[in-house]
């Protein structure tokens, strides 16, 4: 990457633009996205380790659309090996189905929509798929009505080795909205007509045994080879040693014996990468790369939920820190992730221009069916999900539970971040995958711009200039006439 005009100052995504350059690459869909990171992941973006954003039904989405969502650190760690479980037993292609049983009352059926973006639920007997349930179905139904009285019958039911072109097709015939796998009568996933039409454009990150892939996160504090040895035995697909400051001694100690313990299960478990953090300078990611960081961390108080910066003074613009972080880390023979501060696709696009490896997204992810939090309404019918920052009072409470109550109390007056947040649901992007579609062809196009097919050739082709916050405001797009 090179800069038009050479920066006096740190710099944020939105102080640069990106200037086009001869390209030869004629379509979106001729760029592979593959992170230039230790993970080699199909979509170089990583899901937070937010208690309110990263779970199940997030780490299964997103890694079979080629990401990877990290399990928080303040779950406990036979918690997090039964959502390993789950996700690695999640069909690679077919979403996993929200079911009930046919006594299942509507009012029940009808709360459980908003956990998948598909918008149904399968009733099921034995295992075995006997009707769906939907809005069309309960729509003027007693709550209390049970699910077998009011359910579609009407099914399509494919075979698990479908190719998706097909089953588009069959959904197409057949005017349905679901199409439901089966094998050997029992239910093993759905799937709807954008899902299929997904299945051809993105590639599933999956690991050596062809099982979806999830990574967990692990604290500097408490018994931290302990959980990681869990976590790896559990079937991590990466560790996150993850806080708030990076660059520090307990870090460097925890980091070097959570390695010790990844070393001696390798024969086990194969070779897991270690990502640490979080720094923002040239010698944190040195320290911590010496020590057996992979993967590098870097953001200080960029984050939607946090509030360091104006508490403490602490932190550095992000896109500056990316650039420095990412070249300290190539020098090295690592890599680094851009964790926070992304708000649009171009901010994503600019922190794979400025060498991340992958870019680390949380609170944009918050307001999606998939995330963990229950879906709510505001007075004017507004759905939104609460979000709360990793050192919140919230967060802390959490991450603190096994300690006395005076302990808690005590850490509880320390507090960077926002306890409870408001991230409303986008009724055109509800779904983490729809935000995945606007993230990617973003990302996507910036490269067609650069002239690159490929990320380490986005990085070494992209032109970034210095803007005024007039420069960017004219980039915004507006919704409504000015006049």
């Amino acid at each position: 990457m090179r800069f038009l005009n050479e920066p006096q100052y740190d710099l944020t995504y939105s102080d640069v633009f990106m200037a086009p350059s001869r390209s030869g690459v004629s379509s979106r869909l001729q760029v592979d996205l593959t992170s230039t990171d230790a993970l080699a992941t199909p979509l170089p973006l990583v899901v937070a380790n937010m208690t309110a954003v990263s779970g199940r039904r997030m780490a299964e989405t997103v890694a079979r659309r080629g990401g990877i969502a990290i399990i928080p650190q303040d779950i406990p760690a036979a918690v997090v090996g039964g959502t390993i479980a789950k996700v690695k037993a999640s069909h690679t292609i077919f979403d996993t189905a929200v079911t009930v049983t046919p006594s299942t009352t509507t009012g029940e059926a009808m709360s459980l929509l908003t956990k998948r973006s598909h918008g149904v639920v399968v009733v099921v007997e034995d295992g075995h798929p006997i009707g769906l349930v939907g809005a069309a179905e309960t729509a003027e139904t007693d709550r209390f009505t049970q699910v077998h009285e009011v359910m579609s019958t009407d099914l399509l039911l494919v075979s698990p080795d479908d190719a998706p072109e097909t089953v588009f097709e069959q959904l197409l015939e057949r005017h349905q909205q679901v199409a439901i796998a089966v094998r050997d009568g029992q239910l093993v996933g759905v799937m709807t007509s954008r899902g299929a039409l997904r299945s051809t454009i993105y590639q599933p990150a999956v690991d050596s045994q062809g099982q979806l892939r999830v990574g967990a996160a692990v604290g500097i504090n408490g018994d931290v080879t302990g959980r990681a040895e869990q976590l790896l035995r559990a079937g991590a697909d990466v560790l996150v040693v993850d806080t708030a400051h990076g660059h520090q001694e307990k870090m460097i100690e925890s980091l070097a014996r959570i390695r010790e313990v990844r070393d001696q299960l390798a024969g086990e478990v194969g070779r897991i990468p270690l990502v640490a953090g979080n720094v923002v300078t040239r010698e944190g990611v040195a320290d911590l790369v010496e020590v057996g960081a992979d993967v590098i961390k870097v953001g200080v108080g960029p984050g939607a939920m946090c509030t360091t910066r104006m508490q403490t003074g602490v932190g550095r613009p992000q896109f500056t820190a990316v650039l420095e972080c990412a070249e300290a880390a190539r020098e090295a023979g690592a890599s680094v992730w851009a964790d926070g501060g992304v708000r649009h696709p171009r901010d994503v696009a600019l922190a794979l221009a400025a060498g991340a490896g992958s870019v680390m997204i949380g609170s944009w992810l918050a307001g999606t069916h998939e995330s963990t939090g229950d879906q709510r309404t505001d007075a004017e019918g507004r759905s939104y999900k609460e979000s709360f920052g990793m050192a919140s009072a919230r967060a802390v409470k959490n991450r603190t539970r096994e300690q006395s109550a005076f302990e808690r109390a005590r850490a509880g007056l320390f507090e960077e971040g926002i306890s409870s947040s408001r991230m409303y649901i986008d009724p055109q992007r509800p779904g983490v995958e729809d935000l995945l579609d606007f993230i990617t062809s973003g990302v996507r196009s910036s490269c067609t711009y650069a002239g690159a097919a490929s990320l380490p050739e986005f990085h070494d082709r992209a032109v970034v200039g210095i803007q005024s916050p007039s420069g960017y405001e004219e980039g915004r797009p507006l919704h409504a006439s000015w006049s």
